[in-house]
């Protein structure tokens, strides 16, 4: 199967729990051009009424000078793969068991699927990890 496989910083920012403070960050997002093909947010249960946000990608200066001034910041903990395929059943299980046999730990993962595509975001804790990530999924990919 034919994988597109691409290294993804991933910007993170903390949120208070209420209405509006996600829309908020996004907001400011959008109207610096930033277009998001990944945005995953959550409370945060170890910070009683905090919540955090992911997204990525952000590129370029304006970009960028947005984001930090949203309260986004790339990440130094997350190091990701984003994977963009043909959905096939059991897609999720092809890819983490090749992770597995590599003995490859994964930080995270968060796929979708829509008509025909896929796509997966796996998450590592290191960049060692990401970059044998890469090369075992690379070996995947025919």
């Amino acid at each position: 199967m034919k994988l597109e496989l691409e290294k993804t910083d991933v910007w993170v920012a903390s949120l208070k729990d209420k209405p509006g403070a996600l829309a908020q960050a996004l907001k400011t997002l959008h109207e610096a051009g930033v277009n998001l093909e990944f945005a995953i947010g959550r409370k945060a249960p170890e910070k009683k009424g905090a919540g955090v946000v992911f997204v990525t990608p952000i590129k370029g200066a304006k970009q960028i000078k947005a984001a930090k001034a949203a309260g986004f910041a790339k990440t130094k903990s997350l190091h990701s793969i984003r994977v963009v395929c043909n959905d096939v059943p059991g897609l999720g299980v092809m890819l983490a068991e090749a992770l597995a046999a590599a003995k490859i730990n994964l930080r995270g993962i968060s796929a979708a699927s829509l008509g025909k595509k896929a796509v997966t975001n796996i998450s590592f804790s290191t960049a060692a990890d990401a970059a044998a990530g890469m090369r075992c999924l690379k070996k995947l990919s025919k």
